[in-house]
């Protein structure tokens, strides 16, 4: 589910769980746990994440299996998600650059914002469909509108609509572009240039841009992760991740 290799001072870590790299707790575990292996391991200063699945980052949650699950395997898959992993991502002493191919959708999102830096391919996609499931994108109402602003942010996060790479440059969501077969090489070429700064300046530098703009993220993440909890009980989520799994279209209650 996880490639994980470490050359030349940088670790890469590669998403590996097809087809579209869906999200479960073990996928979460272990991710957080290469993550924490990279960031203690002293030959590492840099981290790489990216995927091994051709056209995907990740789809977000395994719808599948996050509807049959109980309301505690919900919950607990959501905690990962929202809280568990940014606070991983957000203590470790190292930079991590995300690198971004394909298609970008829900939960691949919130995977994607934990990184530092984002280079994703020219013709990579990006959405946030979770009302098309009976879901809310909760944790990016704290977020996105800092970055793009509030009635972008309502357009992108409400509509589902989907939106390009370029888009996603323009609104400040990412950090570059490049090819699809040359963004692993450009985010190894940023990795390489951040590898070389000193470790110690490296450490305390991020740690304080975390707390410069942290922004009240871990407070708004336990709010988001209660947020989802309430909306699964719901009739209307309960009948959208069924009619995901059953592949058709939801019938929204009137109430």
């Amino acid at each position: 589910m996880i490639r994980y290799d470490v050359q030349d001072a940088v670790a890469q870590i590669l998403l590996d769980h097809p087809p579209v790299n869906g999200l479960t707790p073990e996928l979460l575990d272990l991710l957080m746990a290469r993550l924490r292996q990279a960031g203690s391991d002293p030959q590492v200063r840099a981290i790489v994440l990216g995927s091994a699945v051709p056209g995907r980052f990740c789809g977000g949650l395994d719808l599948p299996k996050f509807h049959a699950g109980s309301p505690a395997d919900k919950h607990a898959v959501v905690h990962k998600l929202y809280f568990e992993l940014f606070d991983v991502q957000s203590s470790l002493p190292k930079p991590v650059i995300g690198a971004i191919t394909g298609a970008v959708r829900g939960g691949g999102m919130s995977v994607a914002i934990t990184c530092d830096l984002l280079v994703a391919a020219q013709d990579s996609t990006f959405g946030y469909p979770e009302l098309e499931v009976g879901l809310l994108p909760s944790i990016h109402f704290n977020h996105l509108h800092r970055l793009v602003g509030r009635y972008r942010a309502f357009d992108l996060l409400f509509t589902g609509r989907v939106f390009s790479a370029q888009d996603a440059l323009e609104l400040g969501l990412l950090s570059h572009t490049a090819p699809a077969d040359a963004v692993l090489a450009k985010a190894h070429e940023l990795a390489a240039v951040l590898a070389a700064k000193s470790p110690q300046l490296m450490r305390l530098g991020k740690a304080a841009f975390v707390r410069a703009t942290d922004q009240g993220y871990r407070q708004a993440a336990g709010s988001a992760v209660d947020l989802v909890s309430t909306v699964l009980g719901t009739p209307d989520s309960i009948e959208g991740l069924a009619a995901f799994a059953e592949k058709r279209k939801p019938k929204w209650s009137n109430t």
